[in-house]
């Protein structure tokens, strides 16, 4: 019987992509969306299905509508996400909540809905969708990265709740990729991005160097190829770095010293 995935934000980039290649490697997939008037699909192994992970009610109606039909969870993919832009002196109680609120609360709702029948089934597998970014900090970013930071410790303690019943807990920490993430990804605060900014020489030299990076990346297959073989492979590291960005800093962040490595990164980045 082929196993039944779960995707959260799974109608564009990484998610989107993820969605269509384990359909077409046999898995019935559910491709979480915001937009209730797009729940089409001409890929009889993809659903798309309602499911805001900020609305407790679509997680919990989307769950249960999938356990009805397909009678189980195998994985849960949690890849709904998005960062802001902005600096801590400047970041709105709104902004910093809704980055929160998405990032990690929806993936921990989505989680806490999911893992009751894979504790029953005795067997599933979550992967988080995180970022080399859940490693270090970056400027402009300090609210995404205390996210993806938040979602690198949810798996460390969440591995041993749940290893009883035999359920495996993942984070994939991914690089910068070509994707539509600072068209439809970023979110800017408007006092940071403003002439009259304190910081906007850091913005003008930081922010074409993200954007950049992000829309001449390389495609997020890669990403996919790594959610897949979690999947299949029981083995699988806790953590794994995919993309140049993660493959470099990350490593780099265990062997410099805090002072060593914080350099590194203003040298790189010319901050």
């Amino acid at each position: 019987m082929s196993k039944v995935v779960l995707i959260t934000g799974a109608t564009s980039g990484m998610g989107k992509l993820t969605a269509s290649y384990l359909a077409s490697n046999g898995y019935v997939v559910y491709a979480g969306t915001r937009n209730k008037d797009n729940l089409e699909s001409d890929n009889k192994n993809i659903n798309y299905i309602y499911l805001d992970v900020t609305k407790t009610d679509s997680i919990k109606i989307a769950v249960n509508t999938i356990i009805q039909k397909e009678g189980k969870i195998d994985v849960l993919v949690n890849n709904a996400g998005y960062g802001l832009l902005a600096t801590v002196e400047e970041g709105t109680d709104e902004e910093m909540f809704n980055q929160f609120d998405v990032n990690v609360f929806g993936l921990i709702k989505t989680t806490r809905e999911v893992l009751p029948y894979m504790r029953k089934a005795k067997q599933g597998v979550i992967i988080n969708i995180s970022s080399f970014l859940g490693k270090m900090g970056l400027p402009l970013l300090a609210h995404y990265n205390a996210s993806k930071y938040a979602v690198e410790g949810i798996v460390d303690s969440l591995r041993f709740e749940v290893a009883p019943f035999n359920i495996r807990v993942h984070s994939i920490q991914s690089g910068l990729f070509g994707t539509n993430f600072v068209k439809n990804g970023l979110v800017a605060n408007t006092q940071t991005t403003s002439e009259n900014s304190a910081y906007k020489d850091l913005v003008a030299h930081f922010v074409p160097i993200v954007a950049k990076a992000i829309n001449e990346g390389p495609n997020p297959q890669p990403i996919a190829d790594a959610i897949k073989n979690i999947i299949e492979d029981e083995n699988s590291d806790i953590f794994i770095p995919v993309g140049v960005e993660a493959q470099t800093f990350v490593p780099l962040r265990k062997e410099l010293s805090d002072k060593d490595f914080e350099q590194k990164i203003k040298d790189t980045f010319g901050i």
